[in-house]
């Protein structure tokens, strides 16, 4: 790991550390799960938030959001596609949660691989 990516990595830490329990807890859960889904994204702060990117140097793909809600989020940089079916064009993007049980934490891995792919 270069020492930008350690740089960037310490940065996305302490902003999650800077959290309020429970929150810092499922955010750090749900960084873990998307390095373990896209282990070449690079975590770094983007806008503010904690967010994951090909490269320290390219545009996030996904981004962790902690407002009302915790948010996860695929930036318009993200080759995604529409929904298809009932939902037509409409293409997903962003997805809210406030607890993380295995059957979200295995979405957000999907999520995660279909973009970082």
């Amino acid at each position: 790991m270069s020492s930008k990516d350690e740089k960037n990595l310490s940065q996305v830490l302490q902003k999650i550390s800077g959290m309020e329990e429970p929150r810092r807890s499922l955010m750090h859960r749900v960084h873990e799960i998307i390095l373990d889904a896209g282990p070449s994204l690079k975590p770094r702060i983007w806008y503010g938030m904690p967010a994951y990117a090909k490269s320290a140097s390219t545009p996030a793909l996904i981004t962790l959001r902690n407002d009302d809600r915790l948010n996860l989020a695929i930036t318009e940089k993200a080759a995604f596609h529409a929904a298809g079916g009932s939902d037509g064009n409409l293409m997903p993007a962003a997805w809210y949660f406030e607890e993380v049980d295995e059957v979200t934490a295995q979405r957000i891995a999907d999520i995660v691989r279909s973009v970082s792919d």
